[in-house]
């Protein structure tokens, strides 16, 4: 269950990448690193179009530790980023870095 709206999301997707978002599914990732649970929710999918090389992207969203206000996610599908798993994989890769630092 989500605490976020598909329109939410969507203006997310259109804000962070440009182009106009339509819903196509959603997806349900549980993704582990090492053993640490690191997401289980919806991710949800957009066919988008006008951007000028993806035609998809995954948003979700999650709680700010500390707060009541929420991060939106928007990861498009390029490279190596084929499903709504890698598109978290990607984000979960990339904040462990940033961790790392």
């Amino acid at each position: 269950m989500t605490d976020v709206s598909v329109d939410q999301l969507q203006r997310a997707v259109e804000g962070q990448h440009g182009g106009t978002a339509k819903l196509a599914y959603v997806s349900h990732v549980r993704e582990l690193y090492g053993h640490e649970l690191v997401w289980d929710g919806e991710v949800h999918v957009f066919d988008l179009e006008g951007h000028p090389e993806a035609t998809r992207a995954y948003a979700w969203s999650r709680p700010i530790k500390g707060s009541n206000k929420r991060r939106f996610y928007a990861v498009l599908h390029l490279g190596t980023i084929h499903s709504a798993i890698d598109a978290v994989r990607a984000f979960i890769a990339t904040e462990r870095k940033a961790m790392e630092r």
